[in-house]
């Protein structure tokens, strides 16, 4: 399996995050990738280094006033007499939710106060000096694994941080600020007529269920924790099908909190029969880690090895597959359920 990562992916340190009406330690750390590193090395994988792609890729997906926001936001900021360590929004407007609409209108407040309320959707996406450009070497090494996808490799891992499934076409939320699958899955596209998206997390990937809602050519499906009442509680339900032409095209699998392996392994069997079904033609895996029992902010109980089996149903779909890291905030744990995926995966 071939690797992507660019170092500069770790200059982002966030220094807030809200919880349960609490400022918080940040649960993305630098350190998450030093230990996934440390987990291709055990396979003898040397990550290559992304090529330079800029935000071509990132608008075919993502509207571009919110680009350029996420792009400029930290040389508006540091510039405010008075202010905290990080950009970091103080009010949220109210929108319908309407999913027969790709993007919102345009935002209509032009100072920065009023647009990071458009732009940033909760306060888990703090934005410091090197958030966009840690966004933007994340989104380029998925590109970049996409690319190798296009070359013929069979298999590829494209080790991003920022994570990207909670980013939607026109917003940021929960520790992701451009979604890393959306953009290679629609990079993908180019050459395969039919991509399947499988998101494997705790969390729903409601960006990338937002961004591909209307559309019959990319099949998005997600396995995670029933929200409920947990995070991003407002999609992730069996019922959200698709809308217009992607009606059927959207599959949520929720499991029950505390749910563990066998659980997983029965709602990514589903998956695959959905994927076979589709005609699905590439595949990328948004991973996530924060499944497993030990996670600080996780709801499910699945061990490293359960990973592995993750890795075994995958690669029996005999598909043209991209890995794309998304969550897992267990320092302790995350290497191991990496290094179990990758095990998997070769058998």
């Amino acid at each position: 399996m071939r690797a992507f990562y660019h170092s500069d992916q770790a200059l982002h340190d966030p220094q807030q995050y809200m919880r349960f009406g609490k400022v918080v330690a940040p649960k993305d750390l630098p350190e998450r990738t030093e230990r996934l590193l440390g987990a291709l090395a055990q396979h003898g994988i040397t990550p290559e280094q992304p090529a330079a792609h800029g935000v071509d890729p990132i608008l075919e997906i993502h509207d571009e006033g919110f680009v350029r926001f996420l792009e400029g936001l930290w040389d508006r900021w540091k510039d405010l007499p008075e202010r905290g360590p990080e950009a970091w929004p103080n009010t949220f407007p109210y929108w319908s939710g309407r999913s027969d609409e790709g993007v919102r209108p345009p935002c209509r407040p032009t100072g920065i106060v009023g647009q990071m309320g458009w732009y940033l959707g909760d306060l888990s996406v703090p934005v410091g000096e090197h958030c966009w450009h840690s966004t933007l070497r994340s989104a380029e090494t998925a590109v970049s694994g996409a690319d190798a996808v296009l070359a013929g490799a069979r298999a590829v891992y494209s080790l991003c941080r920022p994570s990207g499934h909670h980013a939607r076409a026109d917003r940021a939320s929960g520790f992701c600020y451009i979604n890393n699958s959306a953009v290679a899955a629609q990079h993908l596209r180019s050459k395969f007529g039919k991509v399947a998206i499988l998101d494997v997390d705790a969390h729903h990937g409601d960006g990338t269920q937002q961004i591909f809602y209307r559309r019959d050519d990319v099949l998005t499906i997600s396995v995670h924790a029933d929200p409920v009442n947990y995070y991003p509680f407002f999609t992730g339900y069996e019922d959200e099908r698709g809308n217009g032409p992607g009606e059927g095209f959207n599959l949520n699998l929720p499991l029950a909190h505390g749910a563990g392996g066998a659980e997983m392994q029965a709602a990514v069997d589903r998956a695959g029969k959905a994927i076979r079904d589709f005609g699905a033609e590439a595949l990328v895996v948004a991973l996530g880690y924060d499944a497993h029992k030990d996670d600080p902010i996780g709801v499910l109980k699945l061990e490293a090895s359960d990973f592995g089996t993750i890795g075994r149903q995958v690669k029996g779909l005999g598909l043209p597959t991209l890995v794309v890291q998304e969550g897992g905030y267990a320092i302790g744990a995350i290497g191991d359920c990496l290094d179990a995926f990758l095990g998997g995966f070769k058998e």
